[in-house]
């Protein structure tokens, strides 16, 4: 790979078919509840490249982590941290001490909230490149005073959601590390390419082309890639997939936000389910929507029903409704069923009444539906 920065485009089509009629106002739902949160394993040492010696870090064999010197953005020596520092400084809120997950690796860069088939090209282009990991920016509306919105993908179904970009991934399976956002809202956007280069050591970086960064968003693509050839780190801009089916709902077509130029979208995924297009949802997604259930005492089990308050959810449904030709799976497959969802209750409507014979609902604590 050549020193600097490549540039790499791809667009994908969507044939999204005409939307079938939906709700035409999305549900107001209270906070859902959260899948506890399980940093992900260390990535295997046998798909790590071989480590490489980094001018930035000069540190020799047997050194203390306690005389780690920082780094100013103009490049020179600063104070020194204690192992507490460290510990408050990394950038990584699930990777260790050490901070070295990603060594090595060509990381794309975003938020990542719906995994959508966007997000999905970023982590193609990463792995031929080298080892392709994720690294979403989290805590962004408690620190910017947004409202609270229920995730798109449930925490505890994103390493399922991953697994299956594998095939589009060379057989590799992305890994995705969290970065706090208040670690990083304040960084110049030289400064926060300086932390990727010299914290955590990676080969280089993948972004879309709208891609904003740094303190007020004040960095581009274009400053992307002029900073990663400053740090000796390869740049990949990668163009946006474009939504080219342009859906429509009352014949009004989806006022996104201000940024939406018709491409793909956590805001557009959002929209559809708020719709309750569960077709556009899948066209969007490049996968059905699951639904994640927590299962409680509050839970009611019937013949071939269950019945569960809306409260369950661990992340974003569709619109108020009747849903039908979906699946429900609790680690394997149950079977078809339909779904009807309300203001108060979620209930599930078996279309084998022996599906639910052997009541798997003792022995699980979690349920997911999946909108065909």
């Amino acid at each position: 790979m050549e020193r600097g920065a490549a540039t790499a485009a791809a667009v994908l089509g969507c044939a999204l078919r005409s939307p079938s009629p939906s709700p035409s106002q999305a549900p107001r739902w209270p906070p859902l509840l959260r899948c506890p949160r399980r940093g992900p394993p260390r990535p295997a040492r046998s798909l790590m490249p071989p480590a490489r010696r980094f001018r930035s870090l000069d540190m020799k064999k047997g050194q203390s982590r306690n005389s780690l010197k920082t780094f100013s953005s103009s490049g020179h020596s600063g104070v020194r941290l204690n192992n507490e520092d460290l510990i408050n400084d990394r950038l990584l809120i699930d990777c260790g001490e050490d901070q070295d997950c990603v060594l090595g690796g060509i990381v794309a860069l975003g938020k990542f909230d719906a995994l959508h088939i966007g997000h999905r090209e970023l982590a193609m282009h990463a792995s031929k490149a080298g080892t392709p990991f994720l690294l979403s920016f989290v805590g962004m509306a408690e620190v910017l005073g947004w409202t609270y919105r229920p995730p798109i993908v449930a925490h505890c179904d994103r390493k399922r959601v991953l697994s299956s970009w594998a095939p589009y991934c060379r057989n590799v399976v992305p890994l995705e590390y969290q970065v706090e956002f208040s670690k990083v809202r304040s960084l110049s956007p030289r400064q926060f390419v300086e932390r990727l280069s010299k914290d955590l050591r990676i080969k280089g970086v993948v972004a879309g082309e709208n891609y904003r960064f740094g303190y007020k968003a004040s960095g581009d693509a274009a400053e992307l890639v002029k900073l990663c050839e400053e740090f000796d780190l390869s740049a990949f801009i990668v163009r946006s997939v474009m939504d080219t089916a342009k859906r429509s709902h009352n014949g009004v077509s989806a006022a996104i936000n201000s940024s939406d130029k018709g491409q793909v979208s956590s805001s557009r995924v959002r929209h559809a389910l708020a719709m309750g297009d569960m077709e556009y949802v899948s066209e969007l997604l490049g996968r059905k929507h699951r639904l994640v259930l927590m299962v409680n005492q509050h839970c009611l089990h019937e013949k071939k029903n269950i019945v569960l308050p809306n409260s369950c959810m661990l992340n974003m449904p569709p619109a108020e409704g009747l849903y039908e030709n979906c699946d429900l799976v609790n680690g394997g497959y149950l079977g078809p069923c339909r779904v009807i969802i309300d203001s108060d209750t979620i209930i599930i409507e078996m279309k084998d009444e022996n599906s639910l014979s052997l009541n798997p609902i003792q022995e699980v604590q979690q349920l997911g539906i999946e909108f065909g």
